[in-house]
């Protein structure tokens, strides 16, 4: 019989310099210095150490270890003897330690999230955690037992294949193992059959089948298989059919369902990546409050068990490993063992339909040898799986027509117009123009968000400000644009949750990418998180109330902001009616204030109130250090047309040497303040192109006086009056 034995207690931990300490896993050694930013959180080799007597095992049987994540490469060591080596920190793998059992063990792991060419991630704006930070289990199985080495195998492969006309569907049941025969069962009926060459398979026929439906209806079987030493598998599918349309946008069972959701990181506060299922389990549940059908799991592969729960929770997921940023020519190899890895482990969970090649990877530029990677990634993927296509997400300064967008079945896109640069329009032109152009080709919006540190509050909220209002400002319009565009296949805002990046130090935070709507640890929601509420969760009635943190207002008349999924909003000031409005997600209220106040927004049964207080001046601590634009820092006898300034458009200040030089100092500073990506981007061809019509002056506005304070810009702009044009 098959036996499963946590390991997860008892193990020592060693790092260099440092005296050796009892921990459990899951056990990361980043969950502190790889959030407080700095970018200087310790990547390095560091030992686990367990000791454990013999396991009883049967005549000729297995003893296993499996390795749920252990970050970033391993080497694993049984009473002095090296068994295996691994590279990539995100997928399970199994090591055979029966030849070298003794009475009493010495289990040794080595594991390294350090640099190095050939291993990802290695460049990406979050921090990569060292440790064993999923959990260990001991396996036993007899001599005669289901596959367990090959790739993390779970030893079991279903491929339904659904007739919607018919209401049917021909279930595919394959299993690998050292012995024959294999009963397989699925719904009731069971199969005998031979074991082939190691392999096995069986085919179902199931009638009135019962569709796995995304949200509506999630409904699992369940295929199982056994052989006659006892040992045991069994995986959980659903049967649903998956298509994808340049003017409908993604089609489940046979239905248009646009998918739009949210990407998650692995994360949390104080925790780094060492979640359990009760932190799993929560998020899973804020992804549902806001009314989200899909998630991205970026950038890697998750948690089993994250899959799990959105197998059953109806959550359709786009599926990636970490090949990100920077292409590394000697990694190539990782990237498709960990495809490989990806694939193998979770192919049978019904909410994955498609394998994400890459995020990003054209940043520092394109080569052959990045484009026959991703070729040999596309064949894997094929090879493996004939069911689900590619995709790749690409970076915003990606010229559409590069050829590396083809490579993939389907794509998607990474544009912040709006807050990084540019306009909040150019995010509907983006896709208008791109639409037209390559009307065949299957396009998504895979990330786009803007930061918003929950402390910053403003009435006038403007790019780059990171107030919670401007993040709203900003979702609201992306939430139009996707509204008017029915064809983009998902859309997957970024990110739901605050994460760390230890290489940042924006916003008024360090170490921590805040363009989540809620906390890193998931204690508050931001008001855009209720926009997206609003707009998506049909099944719970509810009214929020934006402004919350705004307490102190200066202004005689004040906005309040109401999000809402019901039709009609009443608004009452200090207990007594004020106004009312029917509309649809979001509602707007201009209202007087002399005093302390109590708002509340009332929308049938329920009601949600905020407190606001007027007073005479701004209160300093909701700004994030602005003074109300870059043009008011200045006199009109500060400018000299004949001569450079702060007014000239970045293309022309970088085709003058001098000019340049000054520019360049400045550019290195903002984008070494948002970390390593933000660096590997600024050489970047076409964002140089995109930035070249933009005036220096808005650039600094949208940095910020934390990056480029007053007195710097003042003196920037009286360098470049000294040169002549």
């Amino acid at each position: 019989m098959r036996k499963i034995t946590n390991f997860n207690e008892n193990w020592t931990f060693s790092k260099p310099g440092e005296a050796p300490v009892s921990v459990t896993l899951p056990h990361t050694w980043n969950a502190v210095d790889g959030q407080d930013g700095g970018n200087d959180y310790w990547r390095g080799t560091a030992v686990y150490t367990k000791h454990f007597p013999r396991p009883e095992l049967e005549a000729g049987g297995l003893a296993v270890l499996e390795f749920k994540g252990a970050a970033m490469t391993a080497d694993v060591t049984l009473n002095g003897r090296h068994l295996a080596h691994h590279e990539g920190g995100y997928s399970t793998f199994r090591v055979d330690i029966t030849g070298a059992l003794e009475e009493e063990n010495t289990l040794t792991v080595a594991v390294d999230n350090g640099e190095n060419d050939r291993v990802y991630p290695q460049k990406a704006d979050f921090t990569f955690y060292g440790g064993l930070y999923r959990g260990v289990d001991l396996i036993t199985v007899p001599a005669a037992h289901f596959e367990l080495l090959r790739d993390g195998t779970p030893g079991i492969k279903v491929t339904p294949a659904v007739d919607l006309a018919g209401k049917t569907a021909s279930v595919t049941v394959e299993t690998w193992q050292n012995a024959g025969p294999v009963t397989i069962s699925v719904d009731g009926q069971s199969q005998t059959v031979p074991s082939e060459g190691g392999h096995a398979q069986a085919v179902f026929a199931l009638d009135n089948v019962r569709l796995w439906d995304g949200v509506d209806d999630p409904y699992l079987y369940t295929a199982s298989a056994s052989l006659t030493s006892g040992d045991e598998v069994s995986a959980r599918f659903g049967c649903r059919e998956i298509g994808f349309d340049a003017e409908k946008g993604f089609l489940l069972n046979g239905r248009p369902y646009p998918l739009r959701g949210v990407a998650r990181h692995q994360d949390r506060q104080g925790l780094g990546s060492t979640l359990t299922m009760k932190e799993h389990r929560e998020d899973l549940e804020i992804i549902k409050e806001i009314g989200a059908n899909t998630v991205r799991l970026a950038h890697y592969q998750h948690a089993q068990e994250f899959y799990d729960l959105c197998d059953e929770a109806g959550l359709v997921v786009w599926a990636e490993i970490p090949y990100i940023t920077q292409h590394m020519p000697n990694g190539r190899q990782n990237t498709l063992d960990q495809m490989r890895e990806l694939i193998t482990q979770c192919y049978n969970h019904p909410s994955v339909v498609c394998w994400g090649l890459s995020n990003e990877i054209s940043v520092n530029g394109m080569s052959e040898d990045l484009l026959e990677n991703h070729r040999l990634l596309n064949e894997l993927c094929h090879r493996m799986d004939a069911t689900r296509p590619t995709t790749m997400a690409h970076a915003f300064m990606l010229e559409t027509d590069s050829p590396l967008i083809p490579i993939a079945d389907i794509g998607s896109y990474n544009l912040y117009f709006g807050w990084y640069l540019g306009s909040l329009e150019q995010n509907d032109s983006f896709f208008d123009e791109y639409h037209a152009k390559f009307h065949g080709r299957v396009i998504g919006f895979s990330e786009y968000g803007a930061d918003a540190n929950m402390r910053f509050q403003s009435p006038r909220p403007e790019q780059g400000d990171y107030s919670e209002q401007y993040q709203c400002v900003y979702h609201e319009h992306i939430l139009r644009c996707i509204r008017q565009r029915p064809y983009l296949w998902a859309t997957h805002l970024w990110n739901l949750f605050d994460f760390a990046a230890d290489g940042r130090d924006e916003g008024g935070k360090k170490g921590v990418n805040q363009k989540g709507l809620v906390s890193f640890d998931r204690r508050e929601k931001k008001d855009a998180f209720y926009l997206y509420k609003a707009a998506w969760n049909k099944t719970e009635p509810f009214v929020h109330v934006c402004g919350g943190r705004y307490v102190d207002r200066p202004e005689n008349v004040t906005e309040v902001k109401v999000y809402s999924n019901q039709p009609h909003v009443a608004l009452l000031v200090d207990g007594k009616p004020f106004d009312g409005q029917d509309g649809e997600t979001v509602f707007t209220f201009r209202v007087p204030i002399s005093g302390e106040h109590t708002v509340t927004a009332a929308a049938g049964e329920h009601s949600d109130s905020i407190t606001v207080r007027k007073v005479d001046k701004p209160e300093p601590a909701y700004s994030f250090g602005r003074s109300g634009g870059v043009s008011n820092w200045f006199d009109e006898e500060d400018f000299d047309s004949a001569c450079y300034s702060i007014r000239d458009s970045m293309g022309a200040l970088m085709q003058n040497p001098d000019t340049a030089k000054i520019v360049g100092a400045l550019m290195a500073k903002a984008t070494a303040s948002r970390g390593d990506v933000a660096k590997s981007a600024s050489g970047n061809a076409n964002l140089q192109k995109m930035m070249a019509g933009m005036s220096l002056q808005s650039l600094i506005k949208q940095a910020g006086e934390n990056v480029v304070p007053p007195e710097a810009v003042k003196a920037l702009n009286a360098a470049l009056q000294k040169i002549r044009k």
